[in-house]
């Protein structure tokens, strides 16, 4: 019986092609290795779990919606508070947009150091301090 834990997490989006820029530096930029690519899809491992981004085979709404039932955001573990302020800086540059602006880095709570960004495609990432 081992800990329990995420094994995986898999993420349909509606173009792979639009998405690699954006979620490859970004999960490469959090320690996650690029473990197997295809033409629909790759999949990304960081501490014995994996992250697959697929294109969906049901795209009636090409955009995510994440006020919608569903998921609403992933929250990684992003280091320290100084990587989180420089993963924030260069996600800007990188197709992403930040979120809560006005309450960084404590819009979660004075003792919840993170930052919250969203890609073109509307799906929400928070990048939490390691000492939050």
């Amino acid at each position: 019986m081992g800990v329990p834990g995420i094994h995986h997490v898999e993420v349909w989006l509606s173009s792979i092609a639009e998405a690699r820029d954006e979620w490859g530096w970004l999960l490469g930029g959090l320690g996650f290795t690029l473990e197997s690519e295809w033409a629909e899809g790759q999949s990304w491992a960081a501490g014995g779990a994996y992250l697959t981004l697929t294109t969906s085979p049901n795209l009636s709404t090409p955009m995510q919606d994440r006020r919608r039932p569903g998921v609403n955001h992933i929250a990684f573990k992003a280091g320290s508070g100084d990587r989180v302020d420089a993963l924030m800086v260069e996600a800007k540059q990188r197709g992403w947009r930040e979120l809560y602006a006005d309450r960084y880095p404590h819009a979660g709570g004075a003792e919840h150091y993170a930052g919250w960004l969203e890609n073109a495609a509307g799906f929400k990432v928070e990048l939490v301090a390691d000492d939050t």
